[in-house]
């Protein structure tokens, strides 16, 4: 496919998009800012990987002509450096294939992570409490940043709830397939016959909502300060430092009591509840889309089972791929990075192939 009038086009948005961020003007509007500096980068990768591709093909073609020279030393150089620059030019042609997709805005955002024990009791809780640990170990292991905002632990040292913060680049695109239903199988340490158990705990990754995504009028907010309760020490019981903030146009409740700082607690709610509200704005788009589009990797809805975790067997199987590892062991430390890269292959093929279908 010839795309040389595409790339003359963006050539010609980036000249206009250069114009744009010369303009002083442009920053009085910060949301548009955002949307200008985000398409300039993302065309600016897109020319860039277009002269890179051009250059390849033609080391290629030169390579290929010189490897039927008659001087044999030429020619034979020449032709030791043909796979190399195959495989260079096929990985880039594929790069140059992501970049025509439709950019996710939300790919490179911080995320929100909501654990929540599902069915099964206390060992659902021990299995949330297991995903958490996950989750932490594979962040530091990726040099990315967690925060706790917000958790309920059980009584037998499992986690009720658990919602933190994942900061670092590109957290978004990492953590995002991880939403849905997590089922454990194993035998519980109550269990005293050897039985083996079926449990679950629900996953949410929300895209941390910014204050250019909606408009959170101090209206529509019922915050109410009050004393902490639960596990957690004296301290947790005895300070008035509970907040508990309602969304009044959706009836939306977040409720944070970790921290001992009322303003601190404030603010760690406000943001669950912006990215809760933002979660919800954005599935009543997808909603519209998903009409004409079968996804393989599925909706990432909470009510989704994703994936089973089968400790007798060390297995772990992602049901949207059908993908199999006998690595559990590995990946409940926090080893994620086969399966997550697994899940980004299988979306983007999806992608590609519905860009393709629809060109």
């Amino acid at each position: 496919m010839d795309f040389q009038n595409l790339i003359e086009r963006k050539r010609a948005r980036f000249d206009e998009l250069e114009r744009e961020i010369g303009d002083p003007a442009l920053f009085e509007n910060r949301k548009r800012a955002q949307e200008i500096m985000r398409e300039h980068s993302a065309t600016k990768h897109f020319l860039a990987l277009a002269t890179e591709l051009d250059t390849a093909r033609r080391q290629l073609e030169d390579n290929r002509e010189l490897a039927t020279a008659d001087d044999a030393e030429m020619a034979q150089m020449a032709k030791d450096e043909i796979p190399e620059l195959e495989k260079r030019l096929t990985e880039l042609e594929r790069d140059f294939q992501i970049a025509l997709l439709p950019p996710d805005e939300n790919e490179n955002r911080d995320a929100i992570v909501e654990i929540r024990a599902g069915t099964g009791g206390s060992e659902a809780a021990i299995f949330a409490s297991d995903l958490y640990r996950m989750y932490t170990r594979y962040a530091e292991a990726t040099g990315l940043k967690i925060e706790d905002l917000e958790s309920s632990p059980s009584e037998l040292g499992g986690l009720r709830e658990a919602i933190f913060k994942v900061s670092g680049e590109s957290v978004f695109r990492r953590l995002k397939f991880e939403s849905g239903v997590h089922r454990v199988q194993r035998v519980p340490a109550t269990e005293a016959q050897g039985r083996i158990h079926t449990s679950t705990a629900t996953v949410a990754v929300l895209p941390e909502a910014e204050d250019v995504d909606l408009d959170l009028k101090p209206e529509d907010l019922r915050i109410e300060v009050c004393r902490a309760g639960g596990p957690g020490g004296q301290g947790v019981n005895t300070t008035d430092s509970a907040v508990q903030v309602m969304h009044i146009p959706t009836g939306r409740i977040v409720r944070c009591q970790d921290g001992r700082s009322q303003q601190k607690n404030k603010e760690k709610a406000l943001s669950i509840m912006r990215a809760r509200l933002l979660e919800d704005k954005q599935r009543e788009e997808e909603a519209k889309y998903s009409a004409h589009r079968k996804t393989q990797i599925g909706s990432g809805g909470r009510e989704e089972k994703v994936r089973t975790y089968n400790f007798p067997q060390n297995r772990i199987t992602d049901h949207r791929i059908g993908l199999t590892l006998y690595n559990l062991d590995r990946v409940i430390e926090g080893d994620l990075g086969e399966m997550i890269g697994a899940l980004q292959t299988a979306d983007l093929q999806e992608r590609l192939q519905d860009s393709a279908l629809t060109a």
